[in-house]
């Protein structure tokens, strides 16, 4: 068994909601053998020193999301999509403490583990295959610059503004989304860059 954070001691300790879900989650995953640590402000559990899992306390329900969920078996039938646009993370969500079963919750984290031993990565289609709109495929041909600089961001920056534009129903509101957005490409900052 795994030493317990004292930064997650004190997350735990301050938690309002699903505090029983997460000290019996949190339990489990270190039982596993999994080391623990406060990251994005919230308990994730790592395999030397990778992300496996992650507690995410919500409003309608407590989650445990695995980074590469998408590679996992889900012998269960438990594992539910983080959303439409996400193509690793899976997790389990719980709505009471008694749902927080020792053996499925540890069957998918000896799973996340064998993952990370074997070395396993995800496949990001998206990264290879990113389509972008016509509003911006058309901006991109006007503007040299803003070609140039959306071509040098990541993969994911480019995926975030495509998102985000696409998001739009209405061709004007996504030609207004890369107006405002061009500032930002230009700068070689991603949508949501400090």
């Amino acid at each position: 068994m795994s030493a317990p954070s004292s930064k997650v001691d004190a997350f735990v300790s301050r938690a309002k909601a699903w505090r029983g879900e997460i000290q019996k989650l949190r339990s489990i995953l270190l039982e596993c053998g999994l080391d623990e640590d406060l990251k994005w402000g919230k308990p994730c559990f790592l395999f030397e020193g990778h992300n496996v899992a992650i507690i995410q306390p919500f409003k309608e329900h407590c989650a445990l999301m695995f980074f590469k969920g998408a590679l996992l078996r889900d012998t269960h039938g438990r594992l539910r999509s983080q959303g439409q646009n996400t193509q690793s993370a899976m997790r389990l969500e719980f709505t009471s403490e008694a749902q927080v079963t020792k053996a499925i919750v540890k069957s998918y984290a000896n799973q996340a583990i064998a993952v990370e031993k074997a070395g396993l990565t995800v496949d990001f289609k998206a990264k290879r295959e990113l389509e972008l709109p016509e509003e911006l495929t058309e901006a991109l041909r006007r503007d040299r610059k803003l070609a140039k600089a959306f071509r040098a961001l990541t993969p994911g920056r480019q995926r975030g503004y495509v998102l985000h534009v696409t998001g739009a129903k209405q061709s004007a509101t996504r030609a207004a989304r890369i107006e405002r957005c061009a500032p930002r490409i230009l700068a070689g900052l991603g949508l949501h860059d400090e």
